[in-house]
């Protein structure tokens, strides 16, 4: 075939495959022009999906009368003035394609009057043809309305989702844009029945509240860090709240919503040791990058950022999470959530916590009552600050042993009711913390074996464990070539005394065929994982007082005695009111 130029109608209808690929590219383009227009109250209504008809008004500064029809040409802006301005964007939209390309593809009619005209103007475009345009009277702001989507693109309509599908991507975008300017009202209607509303009132809790529901919003912590010049706010979820994908982490860069896995997996590693496998959280962050340091120009759809500075973005938002996480997993276990400011009734008080007077030196019996100034109640939850802070505070209330349930689970009595303990997850997270804190002060962590024991692996195992024995060695391992493919174990941790060094390596080498997948702990986590549950006390192990005991206090002193480092729960409580309730005590 010749080569020759496309015709205008077929360059529109590429161009607008580019950018309006459903429904929901339709909102969020013009979601941005409302946005980028100063609108502080934006209106989407919606017939069916919104193939037939989409709706949005806002009362932004609209568009001069002069340059209505300028618009609709390609490649036509107000927000870029020269080339240097690619690198300097402060806007959401730049390309000028968006009401060019929605055009080309649909029924739209565009009323509009700029806050300096007297009169609106109406716009009628049919296919990217305009059919009329005239003089109407209107307030300040613009309505767009698109019907008939891809009627001029039969193949389009065929690749589209089902109507409820598109429905759910096209709230979910809007809530997300919400959750990014609270600032701003938004209403969406759907066939004539209102589902999402925000007040506009520049609350970030407000809006996480319509959008989540007060329950979970409950579980939310706050996220506000500064790690040079990247900021990063928001709202991310305490561990027992988490989600089987990443659907539920957002991310915003400069009021942006993108799609970023390196951003998406450093919120998921900050969750690490706290949430289990294939578990993630539920985050909203917004990050606030220099725009001369993020490239916004890579992408028709405008979702994809390339950072000055990927690592420096990846730190910050790795540690604004982890911080808020750390945090709260440091604070009393059990003591009552506290409510969200201004979404329930300001008369909450917590309950009071009533002190056990425990006798530490004989746990089990109680101390005689005292008088003078020890008897004022004290809060056995607090954890001492300042210079009077112990190197490892208490993270837990003062539990006392009641005893063993299953040959698995320790029962015991704390200030605010019962807990039941699973021994080996608690033990786990015992030794993986104090595994760790010798590991950061490079202390010896291995012990030399009496006797040296030999392990042979298959050529392809052994060239793995050769290529990683300086990262066993870092660990406590020590490794030597033996023949071929044959290891001697000369050291293992000291953790792991009483352990089989053979079965031991063979769990590695599983660890070390997986290596650093994306998403998942890296090769040294994964080591110290195993030797921690290798090490752990193990479920159906009898445990005498003493030993359950001890068990319980070092928990006490954890920096995140919740979890296991795989993610499961250490503990379940059983408040006084809920026994309460159980036994018909409460009324």
């Amino acid at each position: 075939m010749p080569i020759k130029l496309l015709s205008e109608d077929i360059v529109a209808q590429i161009a607008a495959g580019e950018v309006i690929e459903r429904p929901t590219s339709v909102v969020k383009e013009m979601l941005e022009n409302s946005i980028d227009a100063g609108a502080r109250h934006i209106h989407i209504a919606l017939s069916g999906d919104g193939r037939r008809r989409i709706q949005i008004s806002d009362d932004g500064c609209g568009i001069n009368m002069a340059e209505v029809d300028l618009a609709f040409a390609r490649h036509a802006t107000s927000k870029l003035n020269s080339a240097d301005d690619l690198y300097n964007i402060r806007t959401l939209g730049f390309r000028g394609e968006a009401l060019a390309s929605i055009a080309a593809v649909s029924h739209l009619t565009m009323t509009t009057r700029h806050t300096d005209d007297a009169t609106g103007t109406q716009l009628k475009i049919v296919g990217g043809m305009v059919q009329e345009q005239r003089a109407i009277g209107a307030p300040a702001g613009t309505v767009i309305e698109v019907e008939h989507l891809f009627f001029n693109m039969p193949a389009r309509l065929k690749f589209l989702k089902k109507e409820a599908t598109e429905k759910r991507q096209i709230a979910s975008l809007v809530t997300r844009y919400a959750l990014a300017y609270p600032q701003i009202r938004f209403v969406v209607e759907q066939d004539g029945r209102e589902i999402f509303r925000t007040n506009g009132g520049g609350n970030l809790t407000d809006v996480l509240v319509g959008a989540f529901g007060i329950d979970q919003v409950r579980d939310m912590l706050e996220v506000d860090d500064q790690y040079d010049d990247v900021r990063v706010v928001g709202f991310t979820s305490m561990p027992r709240m988490n989600r089987a994908d990443r659907s539920r982490i957002t991310l915003f860069v400069n009021g942006r919503s993108i799609q970023d896995t390196s951003l998406t997996y450093a919120v998921v590693q900050a969750y690490h040791t706290l949430l289990m496998t294939g578990r993630y959280p539920i985050a909203v962050l917004l990050i606030d990058v220099p725009p001369a340091d993020v490239d916004v120009n890579v992408h028709p759809a405008k979702a994809e950022v390339r950072f000055k500075d990927q690592d420096a973005v990846f730190t910050a938002v790795q540690r604004a999470v982890r911080r808020a996480v750390i945090s709260q997993a440091q604070t009393p276990y059990l003591r009552e959530r506290r409510p969200l400011e201004g979404a329930v009734a300001s008369d909450w008080q917590p309950h009071q916590q009533l002190e056990m007077g425990l006798n530490l030196q004989t746990p089990g019996q109680f101390a005689g009552h005292r008088t003078g100034e020890r008897d004022q109640p004290t809060d056995p939850t607090a954890i001492p600050y300042g210079a009077e802070a112990p190197a490892m505070p208490r993270t837990l209330p003062l539990l006392r042993v009641v005893g063993q349930v299953s040959s698995s689970y320790i029962v015991a009595e704390g200030p605010a009711g019962m807990y039941l303990i699973d021994q080996h997850a608690a033990h786990e997270r015992i030794l993986y913390e104090q595994f760790m804190a010798d590991y950061a002060k490079q202390e010896t962590i291995s012990q030399l074996m009496l006797a040296a024991q030999t392990v042979q692996v298959a050529p392809d195992e052994a060239a793995l464990l050769e290529s990683n024995l300086p990262v066993l060695s870092a660990l406590g391992f020590t490794l030597e070539a033996f023949g071929p493919n044959t290891f001697v174990i000369r050291a293992i941790p000291a953790l792991l005394a009483d352990a089989d060094p053979v079965e031991l390596i063979a769990g590695m080498i599983d660890d070390l065929i997986q290596g650093n997948t994306p998403g998942m702990a890296s090769i040294e986590d994964k080591i110290v994982l195993r030797v921690c549950k290798s090490a752990a006390v193990k479920a159906g192990q009898i445990l005498n007082f003493e030993q359950m005991q001890g068990l319980i206090r070092q928990l006490e002193r954890c920096q995140s005695p919740l979890t296991c480092p795989h993610g499961r729960p250490t503990m379940i409580h059983l408040s006084r009111d809920h026994l309460a309730r159980e036994f018909g005590r409460l009324g």
